[in-house]
């Protein structure tokens, strides 16, 4: 691989997905060939224990929000300069791409921009479109997480530029995420052993369908009394959740963990049954699920999986073989999944073993660093 230097305004200890799918990647590809230019985060001592725990360099902009100014335009070329990078690597292409051509004239060979949900919602507006043209213009491969980013983005880059994308998505860590992973000491804690449970573990927001699965849990009830909802994660949408909970009359079984240390993470999925996140698109499709490497996560771990019908999400899914794609909104439809899957532990066994295998064939992240690292 060419020395790269890795322009993102997504890193860690910055949390989100995008930050975790960077360092991950990054991590598996060769140290000595790396330099983060990266923006730095609220709290700096935080950020400098983070940074000198690195195997590889990273020096970090004055600003919390990088962009492709001048000023932070110069800095990458001068760090490409300094450092003999020959590639450089957009954590994100929009809209740090713009910088392609200037760093194209500073001595890059090869530049690779990542594209992630977010791209995929620029190309529905005319002025985010002609940007998006103008970075796949200037990179020599757009990155895309699945079919349904591929598509909208490859609409709005041209032709050309569509030619030259590649998947590459974020991967799932198949040594922590795997059917032994705690959940019995999970469910033994919370009070829900011999209980059948139904797990979302998520980022607590409207997009996501924790309401559906509250809505719909009155009919799952019906079927299975003794059943629990377990909704893992925090967010903004919580108190509203819990509100619902109340007003459904099902507060009883569903249990809210609130965020949860990564180290447990695992194991809380481990905890369920079946795992659940119906998510729907939102905001005339600017507010859309990427592609949902929470399925990933729990197909890992062994479960059966119920994902919602926004944007990516069904590309995480083997439809009837890893689990069910159901519509976000349709509480109907979901609490049928549901209650089909709690009745059957072979179905569960079968499309939570599907689901291990593949991951293991498919989705690891050392499969995926080394396209990447081919890429570049």
């Amino acid at each position: 691989m060419n020395k790269t230097l890795i322009v993102t305004n997504d890193f860690p200890p910055r949390q989100g997905g995008i930050q975790t799918f960077v360092h991950n990647m990054a991590l598996r590809l060769p140290a000595d060939r790396l330099v983060v230019y990266a923006s730095t985060w609220r709290d700096g001592s935080e950020v400098r224990k983070f940074d000198a725990e690195q195997p590889f360099e990273v020096v970090r902009d004055r600003t919390t929000m990088l962009l492709p100014t001048p000023r932070v335009t110069r800095r990458a070329a001068e760090l490409l300069r300094a450092h003999g990078c020959s590639s450089v690597w957009f954590g994100a292409a929009a809209p740090l791409g713009l910088m392609a051509p200037t760093l194209r004239r500073a001595g890059a060979e090869r530049i690779v921009g990542m594209t992630h949900g977010h791209e995929a919602a620029w190309a529905q507006l005319p002025g985010s479109r002609q940007l998006l043209r103008r970075i796949g213009a200037g990179t020599d491969t757009l990155t895309y997480l699945g079919e349904y980013t591929r598509s909208r983005i490859a609409a709005a880059v041209g032709p050309q530029a569509a030619a030259r994308m590649v998947q590459v998505p974020p991967g799932v860590d198949e040594r922590t995420f795997h059917p032994a992973s705690g959940g019995d000491a999970v469910r033994a804690r919370l009070g829900l052993t011999d209980r059948p449970v139904v797990v979302c573990v998520s980022r607590l927001v409207r997009r996501k369908g924790q309401d559906t699965l509250i809505r719909s849990w009155p009919s799952v009830l019906r079927r299975f009394p003794d059943a629990v909802l377990l909704i893992v994660g925090g967010g903004p949408y919580r108190a509203d959740l819990e509100k619902l909970a109340a007003e459904t009359g099902v507060a009883s079984s569903v249990v809210f963990t609130g965020p949860v240390p990564w180290e447990e993470l695992a194991a809380h999925y481990g905890a369920g049954d079946v795992y659940a996140m119906p998510c729907r698109t939102r905001r005339g499709g600017l507010d859309v699920e990427g592609l949902g490497i929470v399925y990933l996560e729990a197909s890992a771990t062994g479960l059966p999986v119920v994902a919602g019908d926004s944007g990516g999400a069904p590309d995480a899914v083997r439809e009837g073989e890893t689990g069910y794609v159901v519509p976000g909104r349709d509480r109907g439809e979901l609490a049928e999944r549901l209650v089909e899957l709690l009745g059957d532990e072979s179905l569960r066994a079968r499309m939570g073993a599907a689901g291990r295998r593949w991951v293991e064939e498919a989705w690891r992240w050392d499969l995926l660093a080394e396209r990447l690292e081919g890429l570049l």
